[in-house]
């Protein structure tokens, strides 16, 4: 991953996805989030609730042509993470995300992210793109769908049983996912910041936002580039 839209200033994002806990809700990118998030040494927005941020190919990389592969994001994500002096400059907000764009490899998208404390994306899709993200601090929760849902033609879908996975990602883990990944990243700490690394490639074309209840999946909005920017 993964939302009453506020408004928000331009941000230059997922260019992935920041104490009170709370329940988070759908938001735009980078990676969208819920809360306020403002990208370092720059403006400041609120999101709602992918940001993008499920279930499918896991780091095992799918052909891609001449594009970057799910490897070679997972092993970007994994470096950058790893760069504690890169993600120190990273300026941490107790009352709302911030992050950075960075250059990833291939001409992917790339973007270091703050996750305050409570805070989530929402469920949403990558628009087709491929990605990976890395835990640079603290600790995140990503909630998936397994099934490769349809990208066109619906807007409800009831979910079968036992279709959602959970997986906890400490300091230094890593997951590469697929062109049709459903998911949403939260920060269920009540008081620590998390910090996470993604990159995307093709650089993401649009997301798609999700509203779940209980088994119910209702696509709420698509949202594109320029509505991020």
């Amino acid at each position: 991953m993964p939302p009453p839209r506020p408004r928000r200033t331009p941000h230059p994002p997922s260019r992935p996805h920041p104490p009170r806990p709370r329940t988070p809700r759908p938001s735009p990118h980078p990676h969208h989030h819920t809360g306020s998030r403002r990208r370092a040494g720059a403006r400041r927005a609120v999101w709602r609730g992918p940001a993008p941020a499920s279930g499918r190919p896991e780091a095992t990389p799918a052909p891609q042509g001449n594009g970057t592969s799910l490897t070679e994001l997972l092993d970007y994500v994994r470096r950058v993470a790893a760069d504690a002096a890169l993600v120190a400059t990273l300026p941490l907000d107790p009352e709302g995300r911030t992050w950075s764009r960075l250059e990833g490899p291939g001409g992917s998208e790339a973007w270091l992210i703050s996750w305050p404390p409570g805070t989530g994306t929402g469920w949403h899709d990558h628009g087709g793109s491929h990605g990976a993200f890395a835990i640079a601090d603290g600790e995140l929760i990503e909630q998936s769908l397994t099934p490769q849902l349809p990208t066109e033609g619906w807007k409800t879908l009831e979910l079968a049983e036992g279709v959602e996975r959970q997986r906890t990602l400490p300091r230094g883990d890593g997951r590469a996912f697929g062109p049709h990944h459903v998911h949403q990243v939260l920060n269920l700490s009540a008081q620590r910041h998390a910090i996470s690394m993604h990159a995307y490639y093709p650089p993401l074309p649009l997301m798609r936002r999700y509203s779940r209840t209980g088994p119910v999946l209702r696509l709420e909005q698509v949202e594109h580039p320029g509505e991020w920017a």
